[in-house]
């Protein structure tokens, strides 16, 4: 008798994209769909402090934007950051002049928080291919190690809680200094 293996069914990304949003959000890479994981009170918060923090640097002279689980899909991938900041000149633009649904480009700079049934391999990986496709900067932020990854082109760097050496921003936020401190600070109650 031969043992028979038959391989999993895939999908094309358009395929993907048609199918409904998912609660929470699903990726696509190579024909294959992660859901990504329920936040939950330590990555809400982050999540919810950061992007105002970021907004507040940038938007009112036209930088970037930051905005939270926006899906970027770019280079046979279709992702979903934590918080996806784009340089102003990068917004994409429907025929109304407003911010388009669609946001074909990687982010230049991309923030995932790690969630605890999240694989910290997965989630560099998406932040390494990122990089790979023209974003400047990501931040992979652990809240359960309290420590803050920063990974651009040159080598990575890791900021532990008590670190309070300003974090790595994009060049264009050069002048806004955040530190670790400041962020884990935003869990105490």
């Amino acid at each position: 008798m031969v043992a028979t293996v038959s391989k999993p069914q895939t999908l094309t990304l358009e395929e993907f994209l048609a199918l409904p949003e998912t609660k929470p959000a699903s990726e696509y890479q190579s024909g294959i769909i992660r859901q990504k994981p329920l936040p939950r009170g330590k990555h809400s918060i982050i999540q919810g402090e950061l992007v105002p923090a970021i907004n507040q640097q940038a938007k009112p002279k036209k930088i970037a934007y930051a905005l939270p689980e926006l899906r970027c899909t770019f280079a046979g991938r279709s992702i979903v950051p934590d918080i996806a900041v784009l340089r102003w000149a990068n917004l994409p633009q429907d025929e109304d002049g407003e911010i388009s649904n669609e946001v074909n480009c990687p982010p230049d700079w991309i923030i995932e928080i790690l969630s605890p049934d999240q694989s910290a391999t997965l989630v560099m990986e998406k932040i390494i291919f990122c990089l790979a496709q023209g974003t400047e900067l990501g931040w992979l932020i652990d809240p359960q190690a309290k420590s803050i990854l920063t990974l651009n082109a040159g080598l990575p760097t890791i900021h532990l809680a008590d670190n309070t050496a300003p974090l790595k921003v994009p060049k264009d936020l050069a002048a806004w200094q955040i530190t670790t401190p400041e962020i884990f600070g935003w869990l105490q109650l």
